[in-house]
């Protein structure tokens, strides 16, 4: 699997996805087809701005699952990665991460994004789509300056 080191990224377009429940995102963990989903979680507020964070306790309240779509559904159906700064990973192979891999990147992320001194939100969004014959796995952490 290949790993792409932290990185600041300016989304200049938000992404919509149309919300799906959280066990329809889990069926969705192969990436069938072309498929693109998104996950969202509050971070503890607490160890979301901890450089040692307990990654047990990192993760808060579930927030929302979303599948990409073409266009605007209807408001009420559809999340979105909103635009602005982010610190962004990625690893790209041949399987999404699961959550456990997953929420390991996300802590190697807050730590080198804390050392760094950034100011970082306390929204998490893991991202799932192919790309180039591969299955990559984003993480962005909303970041401020």
């Amino acid at each position: 699997m290949e790993h792409t080191p932290l990185m600041r990224l300016e989304l200049r377009t938000s992404l919509f996805y149309e919300k799906i429940s959280s066990e329809e995102a889990n069926l969705l963990a192969d990436l069938p087809g072309n498929e693109e989903f998104i996950l969202c979680y509050e971070l503890d507020s607490v160890q979301g701005h901890s450089i040692e964070p307990d990654r047990e306790l990192l993760l808060g309240a579930f927030v929302f699952a979303g599948r990409k779509t073409e266009g605007i559904i209807g408001i009420s159906r559809n999340v979105s990665l909103p635009q602005g700064s982010y610190l962004f990973v990625q690893q790209r192979g041949d399987r999404a991460l699961n959550e456990t891999e997953w929420l390991d990147l996300a802590v190697e992320q807050q730590k080198d994004g804390l050392w760094e001194r950034n100011k970082l939100g306390n929204s998490l969004y893991v991202r799932f789509l192919r790309e180039d014959g591969a299955v990559v796995t984003q993480v962005f952490r909303v970041c401020c300056n």
